[in-house]
């Protein structure tokens, strides 16, 4: 059935693509915190394992929550893992300690890293293809991400 959201074909197709590889950056962020909270290591092993399962949780979610973004602008989403290291910005490479102060500091460059490619999008979003829906959700999503990096900063200060 043909989608008829007031958005045409092309601006579609283009959210829909950004989109895709802002999904494919959140599953490897989500593997990434999987493996962070799974390796953990040192003194503080319990309230940093607990803290990781949380981000991994949310995590999860907000994989959903795009993956659907995707589906309601009448597109598919990628699902699998060659289409997602295909699409990423992030690195799946996993150097250096399993220490808290190691794991964080991985996470919060990439979350980081995801917070700028959404902002980058913003106006593009709305301004350029005329799609405010895909626009006022990223940025709502860069938000959280922008309050997942400061409390990640706090832990490493």
């Amino acid at each position: 059935m043909k989608t008829s959201i007031g958005i045409s074909t092309e601006n579609r197709e283009v959210v829909a693509h950004q989109l895709a590889k802002l999904l494919a950056d959140e599953f490897v962020l989500y593997t990434k915190t999987l493996n962070a909270h799974w390796n953990l290591e040192g003194m503080d092993f319990h309230s940093v394992h607990l803290y990781f399962e949380e981000l991994y949780t949310q995590s999860a979610e907000i994989v959903d929550e795009v993956a659907e973004r995707i589906r309601q602008l009448g597109h598919y989403a990628p699902g699998t893992l060659k289409s997602f290291l295909q699409l990423t910005h992030l690195t799946e490479q996993d150097g250096g300690g399993n220490d808290s102060r190691s794991l964080i500091k991985k996470l919060l460059a990439d979350h980081e890293s995801i917070i700028e490619f959404i902002r980058g999008n913003i106006d593009e979003f709305a301004d350029a293809h005329k799609d405010a829906g895909t626009s006022d959700y990223i940025t709502g999503l860069m938000e959280k991400h922008e309050k997942i990096a400061w409390m990640l900063r706090a832990h490493i200060k």
